[in-house]
């Protein structure tokens, strides 16, 4: 069975199960109930036959405050201000969020040599379990990123019946929540996330993310049961996508528990390409040991890439234990055939990352988590990772303050060909780095935070295990802008990850001089606001730089899902200020950025013209980057592509799955084989991130003025190497005089020898003042619209610009419902804010499961010069 860039494994033979092994979440059906309201002990609430009275429907994967909300017991937090009405836990105290979940289900007792098994994958921060009035673990289990695992079998009801009770207990450091970076910095003290006191960027969750807030499993094995299987791959040598590929080698391993009281002799195996591989082990009575498979030469691999590159081929492998004829146990692994090198490049001063032997150009968005409340879902987790491909970045850095990411995550990673650069749990604002008045304590006593360091070194193990099989993780990190205390640092360094992984970089934190020397006339890190373009052209940061952005606030519509109508006001027009709830959301100013596209009171209007800044900012940031890459840089990373809450900087898209124009202008920035513009020196230049030759291209440059005029300034053919930029011509001069009065249109292209557009870019040039005064007064573009079903989930959007008028200027394109014209999310645009010149028509397609779900569905477009309009969809 075969399906787009996956192999299913082949299996020669044909293995014997238990009827019984299988493995399923207990994700319904909770009950919960405050500490104060409970008066039983946990052996007593545990046992099935005690009646569980006014208890409240519980959400588990979930947190205390998830829970609350989906009772309707506290406001939406991420609406206005109403994350000031939910009780905080510093000041109510950690019983305020002690909770204690229940759930029933069913479950035969085991017989002969099968066993049951509960995991959960993570509580936040610590637990006590009972089943059916047992206690399962002996001590209290502390840590949010710590996995347990418990054997259930001696605890499971005669008659199936079975209860589980888990009492939740909050971070024992909430600290305060006095708007520093993690608050006063104490929350830093548990081995948990740190975001959830605050940051620049959210207010204070306010039960610190306290609950049951991962997947909750029962599994069924035979005797023996596989743990945390290990794939290493090794691809040696310069590759390329496509063609015949020299052998691969894979390395397979596992950790098997037998849980019985006698010896188990069994085989440990696979099969694979038709290579069946197999160990025979014998295992002591309740011990668990590391099994090595021999080496696998896996000919003709089909390889792994990251997007932009190539394709992202993804193996299925099954791994059994098998005993006396019957499977213990199975665990179904996905993995990628890739390796991952990287080398200093003495040139720029910095970091370069190959992949199967290719530079790689970083072009990558900072991540913080999916959702503040930790509502996690793999659909959610697609759509974002799916944006973040959409962009044509190829990594994803997960940011120190927050977690390990979830296995959900990294398979859309795997998916989508997004590189994974994972810090540990360490910030530099909570942990010590900078001398800070809203800490509570010292620089010299948040160094050595967390309290427990043998808990976070158990943590970690842990956590690479989890994830040490994903193709799309890359490199390891000790934390965000400072590294770990020096023990921790050490053990993870020399010991952890060397014994545990061994196939990824280790850097110490995340701008460190491993990562990235400043000593080359660089900046440092950032910018992190809005900047004139010249700037992400001409100013030089850090070779690999790991935080730099800028604005992200979304158009109207996104703006009213979460801003009272009382606030729906655009900042001051004369001194740019916004209102409490603004600020509250975290707005950074646009400064003066919008007022070359005219001063206006019309909050929707503003927001239009925002979008065009975001969209020249991302686009200016990606181009000038990329303008200077293997000179200035090997990579960049975006601060930052998504919010977790309610936030109105620094996002690609809403917490609503709605996108900007932030992530088009940097789709059009990070194109991978693009042509542009330098508007500080006047070049005109293309970039090649792939790895062919890109030849036989013509390079045509026009402008166009405000009524749609259209001038020839050159055309010539060019060619590009791979991984290179080539700079053609000076173009300043001719344009700075064209532009003067109204400012114009700059139009590049490249065609292949077919004359088709491989490539094109539009840029809106001010006149001689910096204003688009121009834009204003553009006559409107007579537009036609067509919209007709693709596929089952995609429709292909047609706009048409009839020749002899002016450019279709900017025109968001967006799915909605036919009764409300509220947006449809998410789905997936293949380019957002087109503008199509006179005479020629451009389409665009719609995808997504939205769209195939949402059948009362039609086309709503506007443009700067385009007007609001609706399209049925044929």
């Amino acid at each position: 069975m075969f399906r787009k860039s996956t192999i299913s494994c082949l299996l020669i033979l044909s293995f014997l199960r238990l009827s019984a092994q299988e493995k399923y979440e207990l994700n319904s059906g909770w009950q919960c109930n405050n500490i104060a309201g409970v008066k039983v002990t946990g052996q007593q609430l545990s046992d099935p036959a005690y009646t569980l009275s006014g208890w409240t429907p519980a959400t588990v994967p979930g947190t205390v405050l998830t829970t609350l909300l989906d009772n309707k017991q506290v406001p939406d937090p991420m609406y206005g201000m109403n994350n000031e009405k939910i009780p905080d836990i510093y000041h109510t105290g950690r019983d305020h969020y002690t909770y204690w979940f229940v759930k029933d289900f069913t479950e035969q007792p085991a017989t002969g040599d099968a066993q049951v098994w509960l995991h959960l994958r993570a509580v936040n921060d610590g637990c006590d379990i009972y089943l059916n009035g047992h206690r399962v673990n002996k001590t209290t289990h502390y840590g949010a990123y710590l996995r347990q695992t418990y054997n259930i079998t001696p605890f499971l009801a005669k008659n199936g019946k079975n209860r589980l009770a888990v009492i939740v207990y909050p971070p024992r450091f909430p600290g305060n929540p006095n708007g520093g970076q993690g608050g006063d910095g104490t929350i830093a003290k548990n081995n948990g996330p740190q975001y959830t006191a605050g940051w620049d960027w959210i207010q204070p969750m306010r039960d610190r993310n306290t609950g049951i807030w991962d997947k909750v499993t029962i599994e069924k094995t035979g005797a023996v049961r596989i743990k945390d299987p290990h794939i290493i791959t090794r691809v040696p040598g310069t590759r390329q996508p496509q063609g015949p590929q020299a052998p691969a080698t894979l390395q397979i391993g596992a950790e098997l528990e037998n849980a019985t009281a006698r010896n188990i002799t069994g085989t440990l195996q696979y099969t694979l390409a038709g290579n069946h591989i197999t160990k025979k082990v014998t295992l002591p009575p309740h011990t668990t040991a590391t099994v090595q498979l021999p080496d696998l030469l896996l000919k003709q691999p089909l390889l792994w890439w990251p997007a932009g590159y190539g394709p992202q081929s993804l193996y299925q492998l099954q791994l059994q234990f098998v005993n006396n004829g019957k499977t213990d146990d199975q665990e179904d692994v996905e993995f990628g055939v890739r390796e991952i090198q990287t080398y200093w490049n003495a040139h720029t001063g910095s970091r370069e990352i190959a992949v199967n032997g290719q530079k790689i150009f970083i072009k990558g968005g900072n991540w913080i988590t999916s959702d503040a409340l930790f509502r996690f879902t793999k659909e959610r987790y697609d759509a974002e990772v799916r944006f973040h491909r959409d962009m044509n970045l190829n990594l994803i850095r997960i940011w120190g303050g927050s977690l390990t990411e979830r296995p959900e995550f990294y398979e859309a990673c795997d998916k989508y060909g997004l590189l994974v650069f994972q810090d540990f749990w360490i910030s530099g604002d909570c942990n010590g780095r900078w001398q800070d008045p809203m800490k509570k304590e010292d620089q010299w006593t948040r160094r050595k935070y967390p309290d427990n360091h043998s808990l976070f070194l158990e943590s970690v193990a842990d956590q690479v295990k989890m994830l040490r099989n994903h193709a799309s993780l890359a490199f390891w990190c000790g934390g965000n802008e400072i590294t770990p205390p020096a023990d921790l640092f050490a053990a993870m360094k020399d010991s952890i990850i060397p014994t545990l992984d061994g196939t990824r970089y280790f850097f110490d934190y995340s701008n460190s001089d491993s990562m990235s020397h400043n000593t080359l006339g660089g900046n440092g890190d950032g910018p992190y606001g809005i900047q004139p373009l010249s700037t992400f052209w001409s100013t030089r940061t850090f070779p690999f730089n790991s935080e730099v952005g800028s604005v992200g606030t979304g158009d109207y519509e996104s703006l009213e899902r979460f801003l009272p109508a009382e606030n729906l006001v655009p900042p001051d027009q004369q001194t740019g200020k916004t209102d409490a709830v603004w600020d509250y959301h975290k707005y950074i100013a646009y400064n003066k950025a919008v007022d070359p596209y005219g001063k206006t009171n019309d909050l929707r209007e503003w927001a239009n013209k925002a979008q065009l800044v975001n969209y020249d900012q991302y686009r200016a940031l990606m181009e000038g980057f990329s303008s200077h890459m293997w000179d200035w840089y090997t990579g960049v990373i975006i601060w930052k592509t998504q919010n977790p809450w309610t936030a109105l900087r620094g996002q690609m898209y809403d917490y609503y799955l709605d996108p900007n124009a932030c992530l088009y202008g940097t789709r059009k920035g990070a194109t991978p084989l693009h042509v542009m513009y330098d508007p500080e020196e006047g070049m005109v230049m293309a970039v090649n991130n792939t790895f062919q030759y890109a030849r036989d291209l013509m390079l045509e440059l026009k402008t166009y003025d405000m009524q749609g005029n259209d001038s020839l300034l050159t055309q010539v053919f060019v060619e590009v190497g791979p991984t290179t930029v080539q700079k053609f011509m000076n173009m300043k001069p001719l344009l700075d005089k064209l532009k003067a009065q109204q400012g114009l249109f700059f139009s590049l292209r490249l065609l292949n020898a077919h004359q088709q557009v491989v490539d094109e870019n539009l840029y809106w040039l001010p006149d001689a003042k910096g204003n688009y005064s121009g834009l204003a007064q553009m006559p409107a573009a007579e537009v036609k619209v067509t919209a007709v079903k693709a596929g089952a989930d995609s429709i292909n959007v047609t706009i048409s610009n009839p020749a002899g008028g002016p450019v279709a200027f900017f025109n968001r394109v967006s799915l909605v419902n036919t009764q409300n014209k509220k947006r449809i999310l998410p789905v997936f645009y293949s380019d957002n804010y087109i503008s199509v010149l006179p005479g020629e028509q451009k389409t665009i397609s719609i995808s997504g499961g939205a769209t195939a779900t949402s059948k009362d569905a039609q086309i709503e477009i506007y443009g700067n010069n385009v007007k609001r309009q609706y399209i049925a969809v044929q």
